[in-house]
């Protein structure tokens, strides 16, 4: 059986011509927008806009891949929203802030495509997830009839890689993850969980901004990386597994790739995919930076386990969250959406009790200054 398929095409910069050429090129290899949208649809282009980051800084999607995929829909009368509930606090006022620093306002003043400013919040059912029967998701989901993942190719030091499906948890209003990271504290329940939201959303086409991606300590601290591709799929799951492989991402260490394979959804073997486009080969990097929270895939795969080590492990040698006071402006972003509420400021900088800490990496995830490392232990050391 073979999944996807999942579109190629080369990509050099975000040049607007560039970027449309590539986007038409992943709609035509999939057989047309007008295969999956039609007129008169409103179309949720829920966008990976996690924080007030500048396009160059490779922490949000960038607008001009927005921009092509909003006259994309429009081409076939249907109607483009813009959309993402970022980390902290989801408020109008926040959203202003992020669409502007984003690109997003720009995108709708040259197209007219709509941004989304309604913050509030809708309980649904969903009887087939495994972690969550119920989940709370933005209001605006219910306003649309279809959602496209627009997600950017990053790493990220708790899943490893952030991509099409890691991405649909911004459907999860503001604070309300802080509630889910609570809930489900290890990783492989996470993992689950993401699933549940990827499958009860169902994207119709999932998009990879893959022409600057981000290496190392994404998916906000890392090191803007050229890539020179952007990808396209109707199977969320193929796109992550085809995505990661192209930078060496190792697929096997990806939570929701393992997750979403043990449900028949995928398969981490690029053999089981059909790859359709650019030749794979001739875009693979083979020297991506990966996080420092995942350096010893050993030892991570032992605390993903259950048991006594395990326990130990998790408890003792986790990697942990360092607050860098050269870089730290005291802003207290990382205490306010600390997930356990273990950060607290004291004499206007961070501290954190380890003790209580649920290494969820929100405080380094939301940091605007890149202010928080994840350190590995010593013992991690021993075995790189």
């Amino acid at each position: 059986m073979k999944y996807g398929p999942v579109a190629i095409a080369r990509c050099s910069s975000y040049q607007n011509s560039v970027v449309d050429g590539a986007v038409l090129r992943c709609l035509e290899l999939l057989g047309g927008i007008d295969r999956y949208i039609k007129p008169g649809m409103k179309v949720l282009l829920k966008c990976n806009l996690l924080s007030r980051r500048r396009p160059d800084e490779g922490v949000t999607v960038h607008p001009t891949v927005v921009e092509a995929l909003v006259k994309a829909i429009q081409s076939v009368g249907a109607e483009p929203i813009i959309a993402d509930s970022p980390g902290g606090l989801y408020t109008e006022r926040v959203l202003k802030g992020i669409y502007r620093v984003c690109g997003m306002e720009e995108v709708h003043e040259r197209t007219g495509a709509v941004l989304n400013y309604d913050t509030g919040a809708i309980e649904v059912s969903y009887p087939n997830g495994k972690m969550a029967k119920k989940m709370t998701v933005i209001k605006v989901l219910q306003d649309v009839d279809l959602v496209i993942s627009v997600a950017k190719l990053k790493t990220h030091e708790l899943t490893m890689f952030t991509g099409a499906v890691k991405n649909l948890f911004g459907v999860i209003p503001g604070m309300t993850k802080a509630e889910y990271h609570l809930r489900m504290r290890q990783l492989n329940d996470f993992s689950d969980l993401l699933i549940d939201i990827c499958e009860f959303v169902k994207p119709v086409l999932s998009v990879m901004d893959g022409i600057e991606g981000m290496e190392g300590n994404g998916p906000s601290a890392g090191d803007v990386r050229h890539i020179g591709a952007l990808l396209m799929s109707p199977n969320p799951y193929a796109l992550d597994v085809v995505s990661a492989s192209l930078v060496g991402i190792p697929v096997e260490r990806v939570c929701t790739i393992r997750s979403a394979e043990n449900l028949g959804l995928c398969s981490s073997r690029l053999n089981d995919i059909q790859i359709v486009g650019e030749p794979f080969d001739q875009l693979r990097i083979n020297d991506f930076k990966m996080p420092d929270a995942s350096q010893n895939g050993f030892l991570v795969r032992v605390m993903e386990s259950n048991g006594r080590i395990a326990e130990f492990l998790k408890r003792y040698l986790r990697p942990y969250p360092m607050i860098m006071y050269d870089r730290c402006v005291g802003c207290g972003d990382c205490a306010r959406y600390c997930p356990p509420k273990v950060i607290s400021m004291m004499e206007g900088k961070p501290r954190i009790d380890l003790n209580n800490c649920i290494r969820c990496y929100c405080c380094q995830e939301l940091c605007p200054h890149k202010a928080v490392e994840i350190r590995r232990n010593w013992f991690f050391m021993l075995f790189k």
